[in-house]
């Protein structure tokens, strides 16, 4: 095994964001573990696409919420890879599983939403540390704007876990600093082949009109490419100055003033 070969873990990576994550890694020859929890062909997909773009990698099956699953996890990329150099926390249950009104949430959905996200980044962070060394990288993906407003009633729960994760960040960018290995954490706006498209269709619509109508200022919704590109940026030796960040990648529609008619505001 060449000695300057790049190891990731990506949880979450056998579709959608985490999969542009990981076949964008590829390209660099960045070997991939790919996680799932119940889709296996999914991630067998992702990482033949993986070997396509000229690099290589492993399975790892693992429920998030559950933090030994996760130490388990970890132990197979210790086995097989012997070190780390970049963890992203990605993972992110089906909506079913938290997407409810704070009067109505109830406490099995909160659970799984803070597991899932500010537990599931905390124990994996502890676990990622021994296998990293200086120039370590680790990303947390979140939806920033679900962390600071409340219009989205139902996504109370993961809001709030995003928000709290977000926080770890800042936490874990100082106690790392002196390591070499930075913390940050990409937020992407809507984003096609995601959570989108478990919508109903009209939804969808509604959702891709007006972000292309001008909501995203770039006239469009992102995709996992274009946070795939983010990552790499962020996993760069280029960006070792950079830690404890909120990076919204989201073509601008986060710089949009709710208050205001896009039609005013494009002018």
């Amino acid at each position: 095994m060449a000695t300057d070969t790049r190891h990731a873990l990506i949880t979450g990576s056998s579709r959608g964001i985490g999969r542009g994550i990981a076949l964008k890694l590829a390209e660099s020859g960045v070997k991939i573990a790919v996680h799932y929890y119940q889709n296996e062909a999914a991630a067998k997909d992702t990482l033949a696409a993986i070997r396509k773009h000229g690099s290589d990698g492993l399975l790892v099956q693992a429920d998030v919420t559950k933090p030994d699953q996760i130490s388990r996890m970890f132990s197979k990329v210790k086995a097989e890879f012997d070190k780390l150099d970049i963890f992203v926390s990605n993972a992110r249950p089906e909506a079913p599983a938290f997407f409810s009104p704070p009067l109505d949430i109830t406490l099995q959905q909160w659970d799984t939403a803070m597991d899932s996200q500010a537990k599931a980044f905390l124990v994996g962070v502890r676990e990622a540390i021994p296998l990293m060394g200086s120039g370590g990288r680790i990303l947390a993906v979140t939806y920033a704007e679900g962390s600071r407003t409340g219009g989205l009633q139902p996504w109370v729960g993961m809001g709030s876990a995003k928000a709290a994760m977000e926080s770890l960040v800042r936490y874990f960018g100082v106690t790392l600093a002196r390591r070499g290995i930075t913390v940050n954490a990409i937020s992407p706006g809507w984003t096609e082949d995601s959570v989108l498209n478990t919508l109903p269709t009209q939804v969808q619509e509604l959702i891709r009109n007006w972000h292309i109508r001008g909501w995203t200022p770039m006239g469009r919704l992102g995709t996992p490419a274009d946070v795939g590109n983010v990552a790499a940026l962020f996993c760069s030796k280029d960006a070792a100055w950079i830690t404890g960040q909120v990076i919204y990648a989201d073509g601008g529609a986060s710089l949009m003033n709710p208050e205001v008619p896009t039609e005013i505001q494009l002018g």
